[in-house]
C-alpha cells in the first residue's frame, strides 16, 4: 500500500484524455463542443471532454461499418485476434495504476478498490473472452444421406455499447471483450460522469494492434450521443447497462429505427434475507453491510432491502451496526479509505432525498442519514440504515443507488419470499440458512437472475449476469455473453 501523497502525485502527472477515438484517431467533437468533467472527490473540474453528438455518431458508425465489412478484424485468424486481445490485457496491466487513478478521480471510487478490484476484474474479463474466442462451435444437423446441414455463429456487425458510471471500465469490458471476441466492431459510449478510462481504453487498444475503426469511443450526453447511436439504422445492436427509464427509451429507439437488438442490464432492489437459522450471524452482518455500502451503494446488485426474521432481528441489527459504523467516508485517493464519494452532486442529493422520504413514511433512522466531508467540496453520504421499513414504503420499492439500507422484519419463510418478489425488479437476491430444503425452495421461488446462498455477490466472470422483470434481459459474463453478439446461420448442402 502506498500513500495519499503518492496517488496525488500520480494524479497530478497525468494527461487526462478528453478527445473521442474515431477510426484510430483521437479527435475533438465535430461541433468543437466540450463538457466539464467534475471529480466528486472535491467538486473541482478535472478536464474538458469532447461533447459528441449525432455528427460524431455518424462518423463512428461509418468507421465501424467499414472496418466490419472489409474484415480487418472480423476475418482475422483467431490466433491473431487472441494475440491482440492478450496484448491489450498486458498493456492494461502495465497501465493499471494510471487506470485506477483515472477511475478514482472520475467517480470518487476508493483507490484501493480500483487497484485491487475494478481494474484487475476488467483485465480478467478481457483475458477470459480472448481465451474463449476459438472455442465457439457450431452444430451439425441430422440429415438424409443426400444433404449436409450445419449451423455457425457469425458476428452481428456494429455494436453500440452504452455503459454506466459506477464501474466504468469493468462494465465496459463486460461488453467490449465478448463483442470483440466474436469479431464485431464496437462504438463505446461511456457515461458523461465517467469518460476517462473508456477514452484511455480506446488509446491502449490501438497500441495493442486493434485495427482502426474496430473500437471507437464517443464521450457525450445520453440525450445526444446515446440517442443518436440507438436510433442509427446501421447499428446492429445496443448493449446497455443503466437505468430502467433509459432502457425503455432504447427499446423505443430500436422500434423507430431498424429493429436493432437490445440487451438491457437495468436496476435492482435486491433482497438480502437473513433467516433465523443463519449459520454465521457475524459473517452475514459483514456481507449485508458491504453488500449495500460497497462503492457508496452505487451497485445495481446492492442488497438494499435487508429482510430479517423476527426472532433474530434485534440481535442481527446490532451486529450489522457494529460493522457499518466502521465504514467511514474518506478521500478516494487515500489507500485506507473504505468508502469514497458518490459519483455526482445529483446522485448525492438523490440519496439524501430518499432518506428524508423514508423518515417521513415512518422508517426508523438507525445510522447515518447525512452528507459528510462537505468542507472538501466533494459529494459524500455516510452509510445509512433505516429500520422498520414496510414493503409498501418508497424505500422498499425504488432504487436509491446510494448507501441507504432498508430493514424489513418478517415472520415466516413464505413471508420472506413474498416480500422479496414484491418488486418490479429481479436482478439479485441472497439468503442465509442452514436448511438445505429451504435454501433450494427459496432460491427457486425468488424471481431474480442471480441468487446467492450464505454469501453475497459470490460469483465471477464464469457465471451469467442479468435479471428478470424490469431488471432487464440478456446476459453479461460467461460464455452466454459471447452468443448475444452473434447471429446463428444455418447452411444446407445438397450432395
Amino acid at each position: 500500500m502506498t500513500s495519499l501523497a503518492h496517488f496525488e502525485a500520480v494524479a497530478g502527472s497525468l494527461k487526462l484524455p478528453g478527445k473521442a477515438v474515431i477510426d484510430g484517431e483521437r479527435v475533438p467533437s465535430a461541433s468543437g463542443k466540450t463538457f466539464v468533467n467534475i471529480t466528486p472527490r472535491n467538486g473541482r473540474v478535472l478536464n474538458h471532454v469532447a461533447q459528441c453528438d449525432a455528427a460524431d455518431v455518424e462518423s463512428a458508425v461509418r468507421s465501424a461499418r467499414r472496418a466490419f465489412e472489409d474484415g480487418r478484424w472480423r476475418k482475422l485468424h483467431y490466433r491473431d485476434k487472441k494475440r491482440v486481445l492478450f496484448k491489450l490485457a498486458e498493456i492494461m496491466e502495465r497501465e493499471a495504476e494510471t487506470l485506477a487513478v483515472l477511475e478514482s478521480l472520475d467517480v470518487g471510487k476508493p483507490i484501493t478498490n480500483a487497484l485491487q478490484g475494478d481494474i484487475p476484474s476488467a483485465i480478467r474479463s478481457l483475458r477470459y473472452y480472448a481465451e474463449a474466442l476459438d472455442k465457439i462451435y457450431g452444430e451439425v444437423g441430422p440429415e438424409a444421406p443426400d444433404r449436409f446441414s450445419f449451423a455457425v455463429h457469425e458476428p452481428l456487425g456494429v455494436i453500440g455499447a452504452i455503459v454506466p458510471w459506477n464501474f466504468p471500465l469493468h462494465m465496459a469490458m463486460w461488453k467490449v471483450a465478448p463483442a470483440l471476441a466474436m469479431g464485431n466492431s464496437i462504438i463505446l459510449k461511456p457515461a458523461e460522469q465517467s469518460p476517462l478510462t473508456a477514452l484511455k481504453l480506446g488509446e491502449l487498444a490501438l497500441e495493442a494492434g486493434l485495427p482502426p475503426g474496430v473500437l471507437n469511443v464517443l464521450p457525450g450526453f445520453g440525450e445526444e450521443a446515446g440517442k443518436a447511436l440507438a436510433l442509427h439504422g446501421d447499428v446492429d445492436m445496443i448493449a446497455f447497462t443503466g437505468s430502467g427509464a433509459v432502457g425503455k427509451l432504447l427499446m423505443q429507439y430500436s422500434g423507430q429505427s431498424n429493429l436493432k437488438r437490445v440487451s438491457l442490464e437495468l436496476g435492482g432492489k435486491s433482497p438480502h434475507i437473513i433467516f433465523a437459522d443463519c449459520p454465521d450471524l457475524d459473517k452475514a452482518a459483514t456481507e449485508a453491510a458491504w453488500g449495500v455500502f460497497y462503492n457508496s451503494g452505487q451497485v445495481c446488485t446492492a442488497g438494499s432491502r435487508l429482510l430479517v426474521q423476527e426472532p433474530i432481528a434485534d440481535e442481527f441489527l446490532a451486529r450489522l451496526l457494529a460493522v457499518a459504523r466502521k465504514i467511514v467516508a474518506g478521500d478516494p485517493l487515500e489507500p485506507a479509505t473504505m468508502s469514497g464519494a458518490m459519483a455526482s452532486e445529483e446522485q448525492m442529493m438523490t440519496a439524501l432525498r430518499y432518506i428524508e422520504i423514508a423518515k417521513s413514511e415512518g422508517g426508523a433512522l438507525t445510522l447515518g442519514g447525512r452528507r459528510v466531508r462537505a468542507d472538501s467540496g466533494g459529494f459524500y453520504v455516510e452509510p445509512t440504515i433505516i429500520d422498520r421499513v414496510q414493503p409498501e414504503n418508497t424505500l422498499a420499492r425504488e432504487e436509491v443507488f446510494g448507501p441507504v439500507l432498508a430493514v424489513t422484519r418478517f415472520k415466516s419463510a413464505d413471508d420472506a419470499v413474498r416480500i422479496a418478489n414484491d418488486t418490479n425488479y429481479g436482478l439479485a437476491a441472497g439468503l442465509w440458512t442452514t436448511n438445505i430444503t429451504l435454501a433450494h425452495r427459496a432460491a427457486r421461488e425468488i424471481r431474480a437472475g442471480l441468487v446467492w446462498i450464505n454469501g453475497w455477490d459470490s460469483c465471477d466472470i464464469t457465471m451469467p449476469f442479468g435479471g428478470f422483470k424490469q431488471s432487464g434481459f440478456g446476459r453479461d459474463r460467461s460464455l452466454h455473453a459471447l452468443y448475444k453478439y452473434s447471429d446463428f446461420k444455418s447452411v444446407s448442402i445438397t450432395l
